[in-house]
């Protein structure tokens, strides 16, 4: 029993119990920022598939299905997805991993591909379930200030219902010559970070020590995407390492893991680059199990 000085120079007994309920309400409680952040990635880190291809290029190769890869590859590490709202409307059951909700559209049919248009809104992201919001942002055309206005307006919106933010920051339009350019990316990815985005996800720039610089100029994590196809799975693994060692904080890989001939072995390798920092070489050999 713990006892308190009164006014009337009596004591008064506090059981413990009480005094601990007090000291746990003076403990930082975690955000719901913070809840959703945890859901979409893992111990800080991230590996993800975007899906929002449907609306820009309509059923790829491997995403014909979206749900049977969903549930496949939530079995070999992956922390989260990256869907158009229609497609998380109509998800036949709960997954195990988080969802972004992706708010861009454009289409291949269009005169101005490169031209994303908002299709949603924070408050629909919430009530649909999502985990957190996804926009494209293109840089270096002449659509870049509505999007760079987007981006902004968004942010905002995320940041009153506490959800997090992912920004793709692309080097894409009529003033991009090389999209691979550090100083390029590097600008890119922090107009991301600046105009509000939780993570930012950005080009690799093809080797270590350029895109630590980026990393570290890039005040919010930072995650690689993976483009098209590569032409072999070492390569893909290869960035994958390359990139975890100069500081990013995991991959949003599309195309290279549904169009893989096993997303899920593809899956399984790049989580053991990602969370278990084994090398390319080492991670392969989860592509040859049977």
């Amino acid at each position: 029993m713990i006892f308190i000085g009164c006014s009337n120079e009596k004591s008064l007994s506090i059981p413990p119990l009480f005094l601990s309920r007090a000291q746990h309400r003076l403990t930082p409680m975690v955000t719901g920022h913070q809840i959703r952040m945890n859901r979409i990635m893992r111990n800080g880190k991230m590996l993800c598939i975007p899906m929002d291809h449907g609306i820009s290029s309509g059923p790829l190769k491997g995403i014909e299905d979206p749900y049977a890869l969903i549930y496949n590859c939530q079995h070999f590490g992956l922390t989260s997805v990256i869907i158009n709202k229609g497609i998380l409307k109509n998800l036949p059951k709960p997954t195990k991993m988080g969802l972004i909700v992706h708010f861009s559209g454009s289409t291949s049919l269009s005169v101005s591909p490169n031209r994303k248009m908002l299709t949603g809104s924070v408050e629909e992201a919430l009530r649909l379930g999502a985990d957190g919001v996804s926009l494209h942002i293109n840089i270096g055309g002449k659509e870049e200030p509505e999007m760079i206005e987007q981006l902004g307006k968004i942010a905002d919106d995320c940041h009153k219902w506490s959800i997090p933010l992912l920004a793709m920051m692309y080097p894409r339009g009529e003033n991009i010559k090389n999209p691979h350019d550090p100083e390029i990316v590097g600008h890119v990815a922090r107009i991301g970070a600046e105009c509000g985005a939780d993570i930012v996800k950005t080009l690799y720039t093809g080797d270590v020590d350029s895109f630590k610089k980026i990393i570290k100029s890039t005040p919010v994590p930072v995650v690689i995407a993976g483009g098209p196809k590569s032409k072999t799975d070492k390569d893909i693994l290869q960035m994958t390492e390359e990139a975890m060692e100069a500081g990013a904080k995991g991959v949003t890989y599309g195309r290279n893991i549904f169009e893989h001939k096993d997303p899920g072995k593809m899956t399984h390798a790049l989580s053991a680059i990602i969370f278990r920092k084994e090398t390319a070489k080492e991670a392969a050999k989860y592509l040859e199990q049977k």
